[in-house]
């Protein structure tokens, strides 16, 4: 088995094992709401109802039955079976199977898919981060994407000074430091490793900059902690309360929208592009 064959099989099966639980305190409390619904609106705002969305890393198919539920019409795709059985048990759970199909697919094996051209594509809290070669996913999403059509992404950072500060003050110096890795970084998840790549922005945008163009992009869990300190957010609401104004105001500043637990960043087809 070659590395990446290994990583993807690793990452798979980390996602595989933790399906069954992904919609509760680990896959889907506030913070995690919080920064999904932040997509939510993005893409509400930038797309009309009725147009052809592919979700890139599903997971359990919140984001792909929202979306279906409004209208839209959605592909989604994943590499875990089993986040695809759950995101399907949901369609069906929901009337959707006429407007939201499911796909067992990595973002790897874009290719693969011919299902016509979309409107926008989305992609919601990391599964980018753990695509061995972004540049042959930029150049995928361009070939499915209609002219002019909108990628939006929540992408894990680079830099997360909550997540810094929380493992020095434990004295965990590769966990503060693990972001500043080259390359794909081991990450553990129920006991097995996800292989993961964090990015500034910038460090994203550059597999993307011959067919795309920048619309805007900011910052996720820049004043708020990253989900998985969910227990200090939960024990001190009055602390984080007005951090989350701070959070719906400023994450879309110069060098402040660089920092965070993730970006949100929304990419225009270029009309050429192909």
């Amino acid at each position: 088995m070659s590395t990446l064959e290994a990583y993807l099989t690793d990452t798979r099966n980390a996602f595989d094992s933790v399906a069954g639980v992904y919609d509760g305190p680990a896959g889907n409390n506030q913070l995690i709401q919080r920064m999904r619904h932040v997509l939510w609106r993005e893409i509400e705002a930038q797309v009309t109802p009725g147009a052809r969305l592919l979700d890139l890393g599903c997971g359990t198919g919140l984001d792909a039955v929202h979306f279906g539920q409004l209208g839209y019409r959605v592909v989604a795709i994943d590499w875990s079976p089993r986040m695809v059985e759950r995101t399907r048990a949901r369609i069906q759970a929901t009337g959707l199977a006429d407007s939201v199909a499911a796909l067992a697919l990595g973002i790897h094996e874009l290719d693969r898919l011919d299902s016509g051209q979309f409107d926008a594509i989305y992609s919601n809290l990391g599964p980018l981060n753990c695509t061995p070669h972004l540049a042959t996913t930029a150049r995928a999403c361009a070939r499915l994407l209609a002219p002019t059509g909108l990628l939006t992404a929540s992408v894990l950072g680079r830099y997360c000074p909550w997540e810094i500060l929380y493992y020095i003050v434990r004295r965990d110096w590769d966990r503060a430091w693990r972001r500043s890795g080259v390359g794909m970084v081991p990450v553990s998840l129920n006991g097995h490793t996800v292989w993961t790549r964090y990015f500034t922005p910038r460090e994203f945008f550059r597999d993307f900059a011959e067919r795309f163009e920048v619309v805007r992009y900011r910052a996720l869990g820049l004043f708020l902690p990253p989900p998985y300190l969910i227990h200090l957010y939960g024990r001190h609401p009055r602390l984080f309360a007005p951090l989350a104004v701070l959070e719906d105001h400023l994450d879309g500043l110069p060098l402040l929208r660089n920092v965070g637990d993730h970006f949100l960043i929304t990419l225009r087809k270029r009309r050429q592009a192909r």
